[in-house]
């Protein structure tokens, strides 16, 4: 079950970022930013100097000290900011000056290296890589990326629409056109591919989050964010790196963020409705008693997780190893069919 924690917020969070097992970030509108460094006992407000207008829809811990904030919006409201030594100060690293450009999320697989991405301009993705931390963000030249669908991007709802894995591969989820794929890059992003999947795609629909727990295996979470309480093709699992997908269901509604647990066999998937934990690679989905949030992040440990959303609101998750949960007000246990359940 969830147990809530006072973030002394009252932002609507769409980012979150553990970097260790105390060490945990979550980000939103009005500029907001809140860290914890004590598993969330306590949550502490960093400010961006002049960042109070911005909606930071993506934040990234790379250590203890130092993580990425990535801010969306049309034209200069898209920014990317770092700091080192907890939130104390940051610098300023990119602002889109393109009109068209909407930054949607980012991902890093070291604290070097990492990237962006943002809606399609002109028919053209939109990424844009890092090697040096930060200090320069160079787009990928758009004939090195398939071509783009009509209105094809992403959806800025949780930071999750790309997935890293090692030191190279990368996947990036997609939507709001009549198909939603999945980019991939087994290089770094410097060279890419893309397929279909099922997931149902409109102008509110689509793609909303993807993660993977090796090279193979991932799973797309996402629907329709108008309609929440609908979980109709909306879940879709891969088994060769992205090449092909294969539908699931049984989620309880719409889901705007999808996580594995490390050293477990379980995913978890939230979105503001609720939330809902399989384990056996998604093919089979329990629902979780509890809130709805918009983001959530998992420990490295993978011992505990944070969901947040709206209204500054944050809560813990932690994961124990055994048959059944225990609902409060409610049936006495419900079954977990495997070894992890969130309790």
């Amino acid at each position: 079950m969830w147990i809530a924690q006072a973030s002394s917020a009252t932002a609507r969070f769409r980012g979150a970022s553990a970097a260790t097992d105390r060490v945990v970030w979550a980000s939103g509108s009005g500029g907001t930013i809140v860290r914890t460094a004590d598993s969330g006992a306590t949550w502490t407000r960093v400010s961006i100097p002049n960042a109070e207008k911005l909606d930071f829809r993506d934040i990234d811990a790379v250590s203890e000290h130092a993580a990425y904030a990535l801010s969306i919006g049309n034209g200069e409201q898209s920014r990317i900011y770092k700091t080192e030594d907890d939130g104390r100060t940051w610098q300023e690293q990119f602002v889109n000056h393109d009109p068209k450009g909407f930054l949607d999320a980012m991902a890093f697989w070291d604290a070097e290296h990492g990237i962006a991405f943002g809606d399609s301009i002109d028919a053209q993705f939109f990424v844009l890589l890092t090697e040096n931390g930060g200090r320069e963000w160079t787009r990928v030249p758009p004939e090195r990326l398939p071509p783009a669908l009509p209105n094809e991007g992403a959806f800025a709802a949780s930071g999750t629409n790309i997935a890293v894995i090692g030191g190279d591969r990368v996947w990036i989820g997609t939507g709001a056109s009549d198909r939603a794929r999945v980019l991939r890059s087994s290089d770094r992003g410097r060279t890419w591919q893309v397929a279909d999947t099922p997931i149902r795609s409109s102008e509110s629909s689509g793609i909303f989050s993807i993660a993977f727990r090796d090279a193979q295996h991932g799973i797309v979470v996402g629907g329709d964010y108008r309609r929440e309480g609908e979980a109709m093709d909306n879940a879709a699992v891969t088994a060769d790196g992205g090449v092909t997908w294969t539908p699931v269901s049984g989620l309880s509604g719409f889901r705007s963020v999808v996580a594995y647990l490390p050293k477990r066999s379980a995913v978890v998937a939230v979105g503001p409705s609720g939330t809902d934990y399989s384990t056996d690679d998604g093919r089979r989905w329990t629902p979780v008693p509890g809130p709805g949030f918009h983001t959530f992040t998992v420990s490295k440990s993978g011992d505990a997780g944070w969901g947040a959303g709206e209204n500054g609101t944050i809560a813990r998750m932690t994961f124990a190893t055994r048959a059944l949960i225990h609902v409060p007000n409610g049936p006495s246990a419900v079954s977990a069919s495997a070894r992890t359940a969130p309790r």
